[in-house]
């Protein structure tokens, strides 16, 4: 008798140390997942705060060198003032388009940043106010300058042309950064639908059993996806096979309830990889 107790007591004790240790790796799961997010974001922020410095820092060098500009207006009996200033300007032209880019990168990388987006907006307004009064400044120096004639001519057209050089080049950038927005989305643009197997034959997406057999499919029946940002479908079927191609465990299918499928797409990149079509079979 005290054996015949004595075994379900073990076989208790067994079953209830085996759902700790299920406990236990799913928080361990969790804690996993949300240091990569962390990590992610420390990453993201270190590399903002870098282009903040370095813009911050040109503004530094650009002043030492309008600093020097005032010395050398200050002796213009030297042979070497003309050079100096020559050299001062043009560095502080370059020094001043490098943070225009810089501040124009960071302005888009607001629009998709995962760090506090408000406080980082203040930043680049500052930044841009800074650069705002800068320009102005240095446009009111040149005009010091022009009056004493410390800016020879062939600097004036230096300026004047790499004004116009700095006005082409936002354009191209502007343009560039347009087509790379556009391959971007090109590049993470996907297609899903889901149906019965009736409605995908109608839609020609379904051929004597092949999916997608050629390119005679109504294309329009399908949803343009962002495979960014679109990682979950609900299916509002009890029934739901996938029949496009799309690695194992790159996914899951998820009951709710109503014991109604939902596809929840865990490694986007992997699952994406093969097709960026997603074709799904319900009833």
């Amino acid at each position: 008798m005290k054996k015949l107790f004595l075994l379900p007591l073990c076989l208790l004790t067994f079953l209830s140390c085996n759902d700790v240790k299920k406990v236990e790796e799913r928080a361990q799961h969790e804690r996993d997942s949300l240091m990569q997010v962390i990590d992610e974001k420390e990453t993201e922020l270190n590399d903002i705060m870098g282009s903040i410095n370095e813009i911050q820092e040109g503004f530094r060098q650009i002043n030492e060198a309008e600093g020097r500009i005032t010395v050398a207006n200050g002796n213009p009996e030297a042979a070497s003032t003309k050079d100096v200033i020559r050299e001062n300007m043009s560095f502080i032209q370059s020094t001043m388009q490098q943070n225009r880019d810089k501040i124009a990168q960071l302005k888009q990388r607001l629009k998709s940043t995962t760090v506090n987006v408000e406080k980082l907006s203040k930043t680049i307004e500052n930044l841009q106010q800074q650069l705002d009064n800068q320009t102005t400044h240095v446009q009111e120096l040149e005009a010091q300058l022009a009056e004493k004639n410390l800016l020879i001519a062939e600097q004036g057209e230096q300026i004047n042309t790499l004004n116009e050089n700095v006005t082409n080049l936002q354009e191209e950038n502007a343009q560039k950064q347009a087509a790379i927005q556009a391959q971007d989305k090109d590049l993470h643009t996907a297609w899903f639908v889901f149906g019965t197997k009736a409605e995908l034959k109608e839609q020609k997406i379904l051929q004597k059993g092949d999916v997608l057999r050629n390119g005679d499919f109504n294309k329009d029946y399908f949803q343009q996806i962002d495979t960014r940002i679109d990682k979950e479908f609900r299916l509002y079927s009890k029934s739901a096979e996938l029949l496009t191609s799309h690695p194992s465990g790159s996914y899951r299918l998820e009951r709710d309830s109503k014991k109604e499928y939902t596809l929840r797409i865990t490694d986007p990149e992997k699952f994406w990889h093969a097709s960026k079509y997603l074709v799904i079979q319900v009833k």
